[in-house]
């Protein structure tokens, strides 16, 4: 399909910075959009729109809802929407830079930035704990199937929703855990990347064997690493052709289910919680029709 914003499918670079933004008291953001058309070519920039912004512009997506804060024993997840996701994608740190500058002159009279992350590739695809990252990804077919919107109608086909996190982890406490218990907080071995048939069920593969949900709950996950001076974690991003599946993950992460944590939640937190709607393109070009229907 040559409607879908390409970065979305494509393999995650080697540098990646995410920029996240509200939208101004009073702004019409209607002509800042027309400028990002010209900016967002979808594969090194995917965008993502939030609802903050579709209510500043009365339209709406069917499917795109608020994202859901949990406050659990052992278990507390944060919502944070913002107006405008914006994923920066190269392999030259450097071009990162430039391209988000210009977007936020481009942005600045509508919009205000609120957080830059720069994130990277860590080996072949792997978290910072060292254990590889969204193992039974779907691909091809499959991962459209699953991260895309399809058979509805002009301006929706093509687009996807998107879940993004910031996850701080305290890598500490779980590089002093023994690897047979870091192996069972995660369901597999990091040695070979093999399922361990008897983990935990609080471990995090059985926690979200996409599989086992009803209808099976795949995504298509595009998480990186990310690191400053004061900690580190993973930016998780997972795009679908709607939130349900997500929505489902986190109630079962979280312990709504059967009250069994996941483990997780022992080493690592997140900060934000955001969901945004992606647009298709049209003739190389964002395609915002669906924002007037």
């Amino acid at each position: 399909m040559d409607n879908i914003q390409a970065g979305i499918l494509a393999d995650i670079p080697v540098q990646a910075r995410y920029l996240t933004f509200s939208i101004l008291p009073g702004s019409a953001p209607e002509a800042a959009l027309e400028r990002l058309t010209e900016l967002v070519d979808g594969e090194s920039v995917v965008l993502g729109l939030g609802k903050p912004l579709l209510e500043a512009l009365d339209a709406d997506i069917a499917g795109l809802v608020d994202f859901p804060a949990y406050n659990e024993p052992g278990a507390e997840v944060p919502s944070t929407p913002q107006a405008l996701w914006i994923w920066l994608r190269d392999d030259d740190r450097g071009e990162l830079v430039h391209a988000a500058r210009k977007l936020r002159d481009a942005l600045q009279d509508t919009f205000h930035l609120e957080q830059v992350i720069d994130a990277f590739r860590y080996g072949s695809g792997l978290d910072l704990t060292g254990y590889e990252d969204g193992t039974e990804n779907p691909v091809g077919e499959d991962a459209v199937a699953a991260g895309v919107v399809t058979g509805a109608r002009p301006g929706l086909d093509g687009s996807s929703f998107v879940a993004v996190q910031q996850w701080v982890h305290d890598l500490g406490h779980f590089m002093s855990q023994p690897q047979a218990a870091r192996d069972n907080i995660i369901g597999r071995r990091q040695s070979d990347n093999e399922e361990l048939g008897g983990a935990p069920e609080s471990a995090h593969v059985k926690r979200t064997a996409q599989e086992d949900f009803e209808p099976e709950a795949f995504v298509v996950r595009r998480s990186m690493p990310w690191a400053d001076e004061h900690s580190e974690g993973l930016v998780f991003v997972a795009f679908g052709h709607s939130v349900a599946a997500f929505d489902a993950l986190l109630h079962r992460m979280v312990g709504r289910d059967d009250g069994v944590v996941d483990a997780l939640f022992g080493f690592t937190r997140p900060v934000t919680g955001s969901y945004f709607w992606c647009p298709p393109l049209r003739d190389g070009r964002l395609d915002l029709s669906a924002l007037d229907s």
